[in-house]
């Protein structure tokens, strides 16, 4: 007689979801100009495919690959740079090239790390640097400098839906910092 039956095998099926994404927003503008109407259209097309693990758990839920979306993301993001005849590689420091196409999450994190070249202390002195260099080195220009930081940041709010990474606010305040503390350093020294 058949007292106890048990089953201690557990199994795991692994599929593979293959995601294919497009979209495409064109821009008609018309405008007349010695009396004669033009019109230029501009056509900007996102498209890409990507495979993702899925792997359903003994608690069967649904769980997608954590690299597959960091692929899907740089594929996207480097298929509509080059679309647009933009190249993948950015020369960074002094003349070093990285390829956004093939960038790891590893090497991502370090750039965007407290001491990265993207990080909020190197990114906040180049924006520094290249307000006070177009403000001809004049802190009496501070405002115009300000201002012009204050809009391109708003430009950039305004371009991703009004939110920003937590990074891009910490870089603005750095910003804003190194400047308060430059006017202060000019009016003491005169």
């Amino acid at each position: 007689m058949l007292e106890n039956i048990s089953h201690s095998q557990q199994t795991a099926k692994s599929l593979y979801a293959h995601k294919r994404y497009g979209s495409e927003a064109v821009t008609v503008s018309s405008k007349a100009e010695n009396g004669k109407m033009s019109t230029s259209m501009d056509r900007i097309t996102l498209q890409g495919e990507s495979t993702v693990a899925l792997t359903y758990s003994s608690s069967k839920t649904l769980t997608a690959d954590e690299g597959g979306k960091y692929a899907m993301l740089q594929s996207l993001v480097a298929n509509l740079l080059k679309e647009q005849g933009i190249d993948t590689k950015i020369v960074i420091g002094d003349n070093n090239e990285i390829d956004i196409a093939t960038l790891t999450p590893d090497e991502a994190k370090s750039l965007v790390a407290d001491d990265g070249y993207f990080g909020v202390k190197q990114t906040s002195d180049r924006i520094f640097q290249f307000a006070i260099g177009i403000a001809g080195g004049d802190p009496s220009r501070i405002d115009a400098i300000k201002e012009g930081v204050d809009k391109g940041f708003q430009e950039a709010l305004d371009a991703f839906g009004g939110t920003l990474p937590d990074i891009s606010y910490d870089t603005y305040d750095a910003v804003m910092e190194k400047l308060d503390k430059w006017v202060a350093e000019a009016q003491a020294a005169a």
